[in-house]
């Protein structure tokens, strides 16, 4: 049998740690992924997963990402049920992870972070991020000064030359 979970998305909260009556600390958190297609009003969906991190690993997870972190996971689905304080049944399911990455920069996470939205890194001669970013204002030559800055660090900026790379070149 399979049951294998990978996932891209951002933190909706902080991850909430907490410790086990034994001293094995778990964290929960839920992962916003967006969904492929647009509806019929042209935006993206989302969905919400409840994903759980158990031992060391959640204690890293808790010390380096915070909402809206972007992170990739690997796990499994599991489902289990427990009785409320009502005596009512409560099912859950939720991602079991096994394995984390953090796919931001540091940089950018706090650019994130003290401007209240998403904004990428223009290292790449200005071109637009596939990722929502915030318009933080400014005039046009500022704008302009940030990309001559941010070309001088691109080494294929400006050559006008075609990049040869072969299939054996490509990680997949």
């Amino acid at each position: 049998m399979i049951n294998r979970v990978v996932l891209v998305g951002r933190l909706t909260r902080d991850p909430e740690l907490r410790t086990t009556g034994s001293g094995i600390s778990v964290a929960t958190f839920t992962l916003a992924v967006d969904r492929q297609f647009t509806n019929s009003q042209g935006e993206r969906g989302a969905d919400f997963i409840s994903c759980v991190i158990w031992r060391k690993s959640a204690e890293n997870f808790c010390n380096f990402t915070s909402k809206g972190s972007l992170v990739g996971i690997d796990g499994r689905i599991q489902t289990r049920s427990y009785d409320n304080k009502d005596g009512q049944r409560v099912y859950v399911t939720e991602v079991v992870v096994d394995n984390f990455a953090l796919l931001e920069s540091r940089k950018d996470r706090k650019a994130r972070g003290q401007n209240g939205g998403y904004t990428p890194n223009t290292g790449n001669a200005g071109a637009p991020s596939t990722n929502n970013f915030q318009n933080n204002g400014g005039s046009q030559n500022n704008a302009q000064n940030n990309n001559q800055s941010n070309n001088a660090q691109d080494p294929f900026a400006g050559s006008g030359d075609p990049i040869d790379i072969s299939d054996d070149d490509l990680p997949f």
